[in-house]
């Protein structure tokens, strides 16, 4: 079969379409042939060993498909199920041998196009806003990135939850985006002094919660935009690694809380990652939610989809086609 390789980090040029032998689904394993693939930035940070993997490796982490065959032991999937999954490495290929207990199915009125684009980044909105920070009706929260992957869906349940959104973007093509998908305010990171106005939307409280996957480039504000006991939610790298800073900033700027999630320490079992899925699919079944599915480029173009979203001009969900 068809998957991308890499041998050596470094830009997208070092993704290879390459022919490779997919072993016999093992105990507890399920093949699972790829109808789409999800495509996010943190596949950027394993390319280029921001987030380091053994070499050579896979890349990708997110697809939906069709069971082929199971191993021994398996009995929660069988052939013929339509599944998802999120955090199994390899995605980028036409298909994946995957733990059968990481394997969602997915519910009658949801495509597995919609189902590879929104498992990672809809199950990241899930626990950033139910679990991290549970976010309740009549706050206002900032949301960086309010036009990106994450963002898009995260808007749209927040406003769902009755929170106003104060969404930030980085360029004013993306504001109107921005807008049809729950933010209430819409500030632009690259030209708007974006803290002075949150402290002015806020009436100079600050927001509750930060939700921050931009990184070095914004860290630094967000904290000034809290609240007293506020929470600083920093899920992502996209501009940088954050620079190491004093844990004394977090009580000169009013006693802050700080916590860098993931997805995987919030669906560490079966059980987990289910009920994420769950509440996920509901809300997108219910019209509440709407997966928006902007790029879309074959598998062998993985190389384009890098590079569109490092130009940072992609909107929603980009995925590719095997």
């Amino acid at each position: 079969m068809k998957a991308i390789r890499f041998t050596e980090v470094g830009g997208p040029e070092v993704l290879q379409f390459v022919d490779i032998e997919l072993p016999p689904p093992g105990r507890g394993i399920a093949r699972v042939k790829h109808t789409a693939v999800g495509v996010n930035f943190i596949d950027t940070y394993h390319r280029t060993g921001l987030y380091k993997l053994p070499l050579p490796s896979g890349l990708g982490s997110e697809a939906a498909g069709v069971v082929e065959a199971v191993g021994e032991g398996v009995t929660s999937v069988k052939p013929g199920d339509r599944v998802a999954y999120a955090g199994a490495m390899g995605a980028y290929a036409e298909a994946n041998n995957v733990a059968a207990d990481r394997l969602v199915k997915i519910p009658a009125g949801i495509s597995d196009e919609t189902a590879a684009a929104a498992m990672l980044k809809g199950m990241t909105a899930q626990y950033l806003l139910k679990r991290t920070y549970p976010v309740k009706r009549g706050e206002t929260i900032l949301f960086h990135a309010a036009a990106g992957g994450v963002g898009l869906i995260a808007g749209q349940w927040a406003k769902h939850l009755g929170a106003i959104v104060i969404g930030t973007v980085g360029s004013d093509e993306k504001i109107g985006l921005a807008k049809e998908n729950g933010s209430t305010h819409v500030l632009n990171t690259r030209k708007d002094d974006w803290v002075k106005r949150v402290r002015e939307i806020t009436n100079g409280v600050g927001v509750p919660v930060v939700y921050d996957s931009i990184g070095k480039d914004t860290f630094m504000g967000s904290l000034d935009c809290l609240a007293v006991r506020g929470m600083m939610v920093s899920f992502g790298n996209a501009s940088g690694a954050v620079p190491p800073f004093e844990a004394g900033i977090l009580s000169a700027k009013g006693s802050l809380y700080l916590t860098r999630p993931t997805l995987m320490s919030y669906t560490r079992n079966a059980k987990e990652l289910q009920e994420t899925a769950d509440d996920l699919f509901a809300v997108i079944v219910s019209g509440a939610v709407k997966i928006a599915v902007h790029q879309r480029f074959k598998l062998s173009e993985a190389r384009e989809a890098h590079e569109a979203l490092h130009s940072r001009n992609t909107t929603g969900a980009t995925v590719l086609i095997p």
